[in-house]
């Protein structure tokens, strides 16, 4: 297997003395995950930062072994993690994706929908302007995944009506899309919607 493609990191623990295991999302061959050896280096280390886009080259000689990954920076996310609430909602949403997604699945549409919403809460003049997509992210993965919620937003919705729907959304996700994994992994999203509750409301 030889695969080369725009990632996105999802996920990045360390793995032996210099490497790290790394689950990426790919458009075409879904979530991979992959063995980065010196990742834990001076050059590599910046690249492992959950939600940076990455030109990654994966590789496996056989089934039973995991594959290693070659990668390259092509947008990072680290001037945002001094930011709280924006890193707070890009360690949600990439932590989210590597919990919930089955691997070696496609899923173009949530690859384009979470580069997008990456994106936005990076660039957008505040949480006022990628919330709405956070809750869309949200939904959209719950139906691709089987589950299914309405990724649209309701008309007329406010502030407070948004983080209303936030927290509906969160207890669905607890308990049935990550009800049978392992880690606490809404701990992530806990830390975020209080974040949000803060925001006066309009």
């Amino acid at each position: 297997m030889l695969i080369r493609a725009p990632a996105i990191l999802c996920a990045s623990r360390p793995h032996g003395e210099h490497g790290a295991v790394v689950r990426l999302l790919t458009a075409d061959h879904g979530l991979l995950a992959a063995y980065v050896a010196g990742a834990r280096g001076r050059q590599l280390r910046p690249l492992l930062i959950p939600g940076n886009l990455l030109d990654a080259e994966i590789s496996a000689r056989g089934d039973s072994r995991l594959p290693s990954a070659r990668i390259e920076l092509v947008a990072s996310r680290g001037p945002w993690l001094g930011e709280p609430l924006a890193s707070a909602a890009i360690g949600w949403a990439s932590a989210l994706t590597a919990a919930a997604l089955p691997e070696g699945h496609p899923y173009p549409a949530l690859h384009e929908a979470l580069a997008a919403l990456l994106d936005a809460i990076c660039h957008a003049p505040s949480a006022r302007g990628w919330a709405v997509a956070l809750a869309a992210y949200e939904a959209l993965l719950m139906r691709e995944v089987g589950y299914g919620l309405d990724a649209r937003a309701p008309a007329g919705e406010d502030w407070a009506a948004l983080v209303a729907r936030l927290e509906r959304q969160g207890r669905a996700i607890e308990g049935r899309l990550l009800a049978d994994r392992r880690g606490d992994v809404m701990a992530a999203r806990a830390i975020l919607l209080e974040r949000l509750k803060r925001i006066p409301a309009d």
